[in-house]
């Protein structure tokens, strides 16, 4: 058997360090006249499996949701509603009453599924910083089916309390949330995509590509516009506006992402990180980490052992 290494895909890199945890899973039947407010924490994924009603977020044009429809939230209050100017009530107490599922309003004619996310990592942030405050997959666009069962396949394991549920849980969320980035990847404006904008481009995507696979390496401009197949000024100029950074820069921070991980989740000593990312001296490791997430190697680390991360936060503070 010849078992060979998956090429280096910057995206999988990134979620690798994002540390995405399930949070809860919940369901609504609601009907007649009605209007929840949902405040998430992270993220809250969402489809719509029977009916119709409206997504509401301040500053943004009211959107009309069907049957079939996905939709992720990140970060932002929200409200569901069988109209677009109902007045909500916060959708906490209505869960706060019947738990995991909840009936609102008059009749059942719209049924909805969500999954909620907490984030454990503090480069994870950064992830949801390249996010719309919504991302709505409407049900005839390729890969709607896809997040809708994987939505089913959550709210199954997160109600069955089988062995091993939990990895299961967090394995689909993962997938789920893959699915909103490629969404948003292949049909939002290249401006609004930062450095996930470099992966429509396949010069670039080749050399994201090559960073993240020798993250060790301190890559050099020429070596970088060769991958490309480009001259180093129209490289540099190409890759700056795709991904928002100048291409050392870029792979400096992703050496910097890759360090913070070691130091966050192994118990290697600050040398052992510095050495395994090519640096020969610990000050200049010190100084470029330094640089890039503000605090030194040893306060990094020392910030994240007070962390605590819940199993299984209260459902209500996802609603």
């Amino acid at each position: 058997m010849i078992i060979q290494n998956p090429v280096s895909d910057p995206l999988s890199d990134v979620l690798a360090l994002a540390g995405l945890r399930a949070a809860c899973s919940v369901r609504l039947q609601a009907g007649g006249e009605w209007a929840l407010r949902f405040r998430p924490i992270e993220l809250k994924f969402n489809v719509v499996r029977r009916g119709e009603c409206w997504l509401r977020i301040e500053n943004m044009p009211a959107r009309h949701l069907r049957e079939g429809d996905c939709f992720v939230v990140s970060r932002t209050p929200f409200i569901l509603a069988s109209a677009a100017h109902i007045e909500a009530i916060n959708a906490s107490e209505v869960f706060a009453q019947s738990g995991a599922s909840a009936t609102y309003g008059s009749g059942n004619e719209v049924e909805l599924l969500g999954g909620s996310v907490a984030l454990v990592s503090q480069g994870a942030a950064e992830l949801l910083d390249l996010l719309p405050p919504a991302i709505v997959i409407q049900a005839q666009a390729g890969g709607a089916s896809s997040f809708a069962w994987l939505l089913d396949e959550l709210d199954r394991e997160w109600q069955s309390a089988q062995a091993g549920a939990y990895a299961m849980c967090n394995d689909l969320l993962r997938l789920i949330f893959v699915h909103a980035l490629r969404h948003h990847i292949s049909t939002a404006d290249i401006a609004d995509l930062a450095w996930l904008g470099g992966l429509r481009e396949p010069a670039i995507s080749a050399v994201m590509r090559a960073i993240h696979g020798a993250p060790e390496k301190p890559w050099r401009l020429a070596e970088m516009a060769e991958i490309a197949c480009m001259s180093r000024s129209g490289f540099a100029a190409l890759f700056k506006s795709r991904v928002g950074q100048a291409p050392v820069e870029y792979a400096t921070r992703w050496r910097m992402r890759v360090a913070a991980s070691r130091l966050e989740n192994s118990a290697d000593s600050v040398s052992t990180v510095a050495a395994s990312l090519g640096y020969l001296s610990d000050a200049a490791f010190g100084v470029a980490f330094r640089r890039v997430h503000g605090k030194s190697p040893g306060q990094y680390r020392r910030s994240t052992e007070d962390r605590i991360t819940p199993t299984r936060p209260d459902l209500p503070s996802n609603n």
